[in-house]
């Protein structure tokens, strides 16, 4: 492995060899008693009366220091999935809100170390850049190099440079680690502070938005250590095959997605896509090419429709994912006639044009970065957007297809805020036929369709990230009682 190069990353440390260092070896019955535990005089003199007091009034934007761990993040090179796009948001709206906030995430390697957003209310820190330069690909490429290199240095600096000032000044300090590659970090953060004697003034948390690698979780010592979250009652079913009895936080959207999608960009894709038949069914999807998300029951239902005599047009954006190549083999073996668009980094006017100069299709396979502009006017204009996936944890493309006004398809799994023919239609099977039927039953009946999708946008204002924290802090104050740190 190369030297590390000098960054403003603090230098790694050992970690201290330890299996359960929260709990105390058994005394013989008849030893002499324990002697008190000895508190750190340091921080018994730094917290002054009224800094003590300040704890009393709950979870705020005056007592609380937020640190959030993720591989994923706001970069480019960081992002591989919705866990990014949930670090990012999640923490830009927790500094919007007034809250210190600390985001520390494997950065592109030729990005600043540090950098302050949110008025340097948000930190955010990029990690294993030394490693990363090695590894151009992305977040994911030397992933075992980069995992033990976080394990071995974010918890201390967590500990040294973030919690312990904070708890100096008597500040709450709230750790949220996100999926199984901080699951290691987050204990050893929760040992290095009962170890200082701090650790009574943490709340830990770690959160599980997927269900890959939980083999690799310590679940014995992550329930000792911290509270398991996830998002959804279907991520909480599935994690009791673990014995663990999450607590369910949902996901949130930012409230710009709430504002109205331009119309006339709305009407002018409408018009490209149908090409004069106003007939025509625009379906659109969005999402990795994963088998998780029903690619090909997508593509199925589309010959369907064309063969049943309905004009179906799809607009699609998959990722670099090896089962796209099965998804367009299909769609072409399907007899659906598939174009290629290509761009860089295209504005949503000149989106709207490259499929207007494309030709006719069956299906569009944008293959450049949709800006998010686009994407929204895609959610608003087409009749149907797919989120159907068959094993979803949250299913954020759902929400902000409602939020701009659009009708999601999903699936039934994790999307909890869907109510099927209520605010979106939630499928129950894998059968393409079911996309068919519905999609036809909504075109007859316009009134309802145009219920939905007032519906949806009601749904969507419920899930802003605003009101989501809201429903954090609640958890907070639980956790809080539990370990006997007083807040009322």
């Amino acid at each position: 492995m190369p030297p590390q190069e000098t960054s403003t990353n603090p230098v790694p440390r050992p970690a201290r060899k330890t299996t359960a260092p929260h709990t105390p070896p058994r005394r013989p019955a008849d030893s002499a008693p324990r002697a008190p535990r000895r508190r750190n005089p340091k921080v018994e003199r730094a917290i002054t009366p009224a800094a003590s007091a300040a704890v009393s009034h709950g979870i705020s934007p005056e007592n609380t220091v937020f640190v959030s761990l993720c591989f994923e993040g706001p970069d480019v090179y960081s992002t591989a999935g919705g866990l990014g796009t949930r670090v990012t948001e999640l923490t830009e709206a927790l500094a919007s809100l007034g809250y210190e906030t600390h985001l520390i995430f494997v950065g592109d390697p030729n990005k600043p170390s540090v950098e302050e957003r949110v008025e340097g209310r948000l930190r955010i820190e990029r990690w294993c850049q030394w490693i990363s330069k090695y590894h151009p690909a992305g977040v994911y490429d030397g992933e075992e190099g980069k995992l033990n290199d976080f394990n071995d240095s974010v918890p201390r600096h967590v500990c040294d440079d973030i919690a312990r000032p904070a708890i100096e000044q008597g500040k709450i300090v709230v750790v949220i680690g996100e999926d199984w590659h901080t699951a290691e970090a987050v204990s050893r953060i929760s040992d290095l502070l009962y170890a200082a004697n701090l650790r009574y003034r943490a709340l830990i948390m770690w959160n599980c938005n997927s269900l890959m690698s939980l083999h690799r979780v310590n679940w014995g010592r992550l329930g000792f250590t911290a509270t398991i979250t996830t998002v959804s009652r279907y991520m909480k079913h599935r994690l009791w095959q673990y014995n663990v009895n999450a607590l369910v936080i949902p996901n949130g959207i930012p409230r710009r997605f709430l504002d109205p999608v331009d119309g006339e960009m709305v009407e002018r894709l409408r018009e490209v896509i149908r090409r004069g038949d106003p007939d025509r069914q625009f379906l659109f999807k969005i999402g990795r090419f994963d088998p998780d998300k029903r690619w090909v029951m997508a593509v199925e239902a589309v010959s369907r429709l064309k063969y049943s005599g309905v004009p179906v047009t799809m607009v699609i954006r998959g990722g670099i994912e090896p089962h796209g190549a099965e998804v367009l083999a299909r769609a072409r073996a399907l007899g659906l006639r598939v174009v290629d668009v290509e761009a860089k980094r295209p504005t949503a006017t000149e989106c709207i044009q490259l499929l207007c100069d494309a030709g006719d299709a069956d299906i569009y396979n944008l293959r450049f970065f949709v800006p998010e502009e686009f994407v929204r006017v895609c959610y608003a204009a087409a009749d149907a957007t797919l989120a159907n996936s068959g094993h979803e944890p949250f299913g954020l493309v759902g929400l902000e297809v409602m939020a701009a006004r659009g009708i999601a398809f999903t699936g039934s799994t994790g999307e909890d805020y869907a109510v099927s023919f209520e605010n979106a239609v939630a499928l129950e099977t894998d059968d393409p036929d079911e996309i068919v039927g519905y999609l036809t039953h909504i075109r007859r009946h316009p009134a309802e369709r145009e219920k939905i999708r007032a519906e949806a946008y009601r749904t969507a204002a419920e899930f802003v990230w605003e009101e989501t924290i809201d429903n954090l802090i609640g958890k907070l104050g639980y956790m809080a009682r539990k370990q006997s740190l007083a807040l009322d």
